[in-house]
């Protein structure tokens, strides 16, 4: 093989496009597909439970313990409206990195299940829908195709937005009887 044949092996690689995959970690939430991109995740754990903190919102699930830091966990179904996840042998916490007002905070998402790891070309990632779908549209990146399979890639940071939580937060301690649907209220007498 000659250099000239080489050089142009090379210009006509160079002038084709690149196809640009990410790589997401999908998981199930009452059954259906959810992506997140994978550098936001910093582990997954199997759920053991959590410890409840009196006067939060519905969604938010509880505390745990990560090697010394509180990390608050978040019930992705309820975020999404869709009642209080299901906790079963497959159900797990996704611990994330979210950014918010100038650094990271871990936070953990209950999931159903988690699935694997994919990569995912951009050009197979559609726009979010302005409406139609179940889930809020600024907590969507995007909507990816596997497999002839939709799935629903989720923009974390407007998912566990910290500020709008924050607020949520605030409404709920405004008005506690409305904040966790799945505690009743016992008086004594």
């Amino acid at each position: 093989m000659n250099i000239r044949s080489l050089r142009k092996n090379s210009d006509e690689l160079s002038a084709m496009p690149l196809i640009e995959k990410k790589q997401y970690l999908t998981f199930t939430l009452n059954q259906e597909l959810f992506a997140i991109i994978i550098h936001n995740i910093k582990e997954i754990i199997e759920y053991a439970g959590v410890t409840e903190v009196p006067l939060m919102p519905s969604f938010m699930h509880g505390v745990i313990n990560m090697r010394g830091a509180v990390v608050p966990v978040i019930d992705l179904a309820i975020r999404f409206g869709k009642g209080s996840s299901q906790i079963g042998r497959r159900s797990c916490v996704v611990i994330l990195e979210v950014f918010f007002d100038g650094e990271y905070h871990d936070m953990g998402i209950l999931v159903d299940l988690v699935n694997e790891v994919i990569e995912i070309p951009t050009s197979k990632i559609e726009p979010a829908p302005e409406f139609g779908a179940k889930v809020r549209s600024d907590f969507i990146a995007g909507i990816g195709t596997i497999n002839e399979k939709f799935v629903i890639i989720l923009d974390i940071n407007h998912v566990l937005s910290l500020g709008e939580m924050a607020s949520l937060m605030d409404d709920g301690i405004n008005s506690p009887l409305e904040h966790n649907p799945s505690h009743t209220f016992h008086e004594s007498y």
